[in-house]
């Protein structure tokens, strides 16, 4: 009988407490049934003298039990903290990591921006600065006023010029909702500049990103959460994609904000028909593919990513904001059980064939 394989998953972790740790019991658990030796593991728990791992796996009636474990043939990061011991580790080369390390939402944007392959989906995005709201309004209208390096919805404005005043809402740190209606570009030059101030998430930039009219559904935002991941080969392949649709009047349409999950090709197919409907996924899909090559090409090897894709009212897609460490609850929240399960699944076949031929990954 051959030995299993050894797979580590790298996270953040406070004695029990773990960041996500609903879906790394998952991620844990369904590594278990395909066969491998599974575990969490943080920075402060590596021994290299000893060439030993303090790992954690979760206890049958719920919590988690720690044991030694041998060294990780792979291991995927979802450490999602830029603490300085794990930047160390990363940096180091102790591991074969399944997924290489990303970059910064501005620095990201700014290449897929000036790329060939993937340019025309990229709407105009700016760092904050003096006058740089005002300007863009004057251009689109519209715009968004997000941080550099958030997630979850948090701390996104929206700013629409109607007329001779403006509209202004957002959903702050603690995902508690803002509006506010100002008569002067100058007013609101001074509101976001406030806002900026005290939404700033460490020492983070803002950006300032063309807005897109998104509203497929009368008052409320939509957009398109696609999943594409490496599968069992190797290979670049999209699991899956759902409509999320904001609460009613919120600037975004993030779940944690309150926002639904819902069929794509329902949506698409009433607002569109169904033959555009199947044009526009198929355009989606494209754009992951093209984003996903792109990316792999600028960071080296990845696993897998979420895109948030805006549609807008004629049925064209934008790229709005993509994430390497993804999350999966929007197949769960619309009710597809099978595609939440194989998203969960797919990081952990990806590291298995990456185990089974590490040998030639290490000889390029």
């Amino acid at each position: 009988m051959l030995p299993k394989r050894v797979i580590g998953i790298l996270t953040w972790r406070e004695g029990l407490r773990f960041e996500e740790p609903a879906y790394l019991r998952k991620l844990v658990q369904t590594g278990q049934k395909l066969g491998a030796e599974i575990y969490l593991f943080s920075h402060q728990d590596v021994n290299v003298s000893a060439r030993k791992i303090k790992g954690f796996i979760p206890k049958p009636n719920g919590g988690w039990m720690s044991k030694s474990f041998p060294w990780p043939e792979v291991v995927i990061d979802r450490y999602r903290r830029r603490v300085k011991e794990y930047i160390r580790l990363r940096n180091s080369d102790l591991f074969f990591f399944a997924n290489s390390p990303f970059s910064k939402k501005w620095r990201v944007t700014n290449l897929l921006a000036s790329d060939e392959r993937v340019k025309r989906w990229i709407p105009e995005t700016h760092v904050y600065e003096k006058g740089k709201v005002r300007n863009m309004l004057a251009r689109h209208g519209l715009v968004y006023v997000k941080p550099g390096n958030g997630t979850g919805g948090r701390s996104i404005l929206r700013v629409k010029s109607s007329g001779k005043d403006y509209s202004l809402s957002g959903c702050d740190k603690k995902h508690k909702h803002h509006v506010a209606r100002i008569d002067t570009v100058e007013g609101v030059e001074k509101w976001v500049k406030t806002w900026v101030e005290e939404q700033r998430i460490r020492d983070g930039n803002f950006l300032v990103q063309q807005g897109l009219d998104l509203g497929l559904l009368r008052k409320h935002v939509v957009d398109v959460r696609l999943l594409i991941q490496k599968d069992e080969r190797g290979e670049w392949t999209v699991t899956g994609c759902a409509i999320r649709m904001g609460e009613k009047g919120s600037a975004t349409s993030n779940l944690h904000g309150g926002g639904k999950a819902i069929p794509f090709e329902w949506l698409m197919s009433r607002r569109f028909g169904e033959e555009r409907g199947e044009l526009i996924k198929q355009e989606c899909y494209r754009l992951a593919f093209e984003v996903a090559n792109t990316l792999e090409d600028y960071f080296g090897r990845m696993m897998e990513f979420g895109l948030d894709i805006g549609v807008d009212v004629d049925g064209r897609a934008w790229l709005i904001e993509v994430n390497p460490k993804p999350g999966r609850e929007v197949f769960r929240q619309m009710g597809d059980m099978a595609l939440y399960r194989k998203a969960i699944a797919r990081p952990i076949q990806f590291a298995l064939y990456l185990a089974r031929n590490q040998a030639r990954f290490l000889s390029l």
